[in-house]
């Protein structure tokens, strides 16, 4: 399972993750190779009886206001912890920075995390994981949250398209370990974008 999870990563983080302004091309393209990777009894987390009636993943309408460029705050000096997840294992993360925006006027804060053990692997140096939660979660979104796949970034902004949060592989089968979501990475917002819970 490990060895999917890597491969899922670096196909996630091949999408074009990094743009500073909205471009729903690569949103689209973002679905469309999710959808492909879903469909691939090689490689999708789907159940096979799931997978058998699978067409297509059920995602928000791309909205651009749900894209924005945050404020990168790198925190320093930060003690690495296990976080839970859905399963008794408890893999390494630390808090890697603080992220601030602004939607429909609102400001917000969300932590982004560097799972250790990744890191050290070839091609996720970079490798930044924000999960979150928000008012649509246990609603038209999976009750556990979404995560989006982020890149360190060079300076002290970062897009974040939430158009391109997905749900974790919990959402479609047992058979997964999980991360939870941290508490304070709850938003007290409808984020209507991104992938909708799962429908069997």
């Amino acid at each position: 399972m490990r060895t999917f999870l890597i491969m899922f990563f670096l196909i996630l983080l091949n999408l074009g993750f990094g743009q500073e302004k909205f471009d729903s091309s690569a949103v689209e393209k973002f679905q469309k190779e999710l959808n492909a990777e879903y469909a691939d009894a090689q490689k999708s987390p789907l159940d096979p009886e799931d997978l058998a009636l699978f067409k297509t993943l059920d995602f928000y309408p791309i909205n651009e206001k749900f894209f924005v460029n945050a404020k990168f705050v790198r925190t320093e000096k930060e003690k690495p912890f296990q976080m839970k997840t859905s399963t008794d294992r408890k893999p390494m993360y630390v808090k890697y920075g603080e992220i601030s925006f602004s939607i429909d006027g609102k400001s917000f804060q969300l932590n982004v995390y560097r799972n250790i053990e990744l890191a050290k692997k070839e091609g996720f140096k970079d490798y930044l994981f924000l999960p979150f939660s928000d008012l649509t979660s246990g609603k038209e979104s999976y009750i556990g949250g979404k995560y989006i796949d982020l890149k360190i970034p060079k300076g002290d902004t970062i897009a974040i398209d939430f158009n391109t949060s997905y749900n974790p592989y919990c959402a479609y089968s047992h058979r997964y370990s999980c991360p939870k979501v941290p508490l304070e990475n709850n938003l007290a917002i409808e984020i209507n974008a991104g992938v909708k819970k799962f429908h069997n």
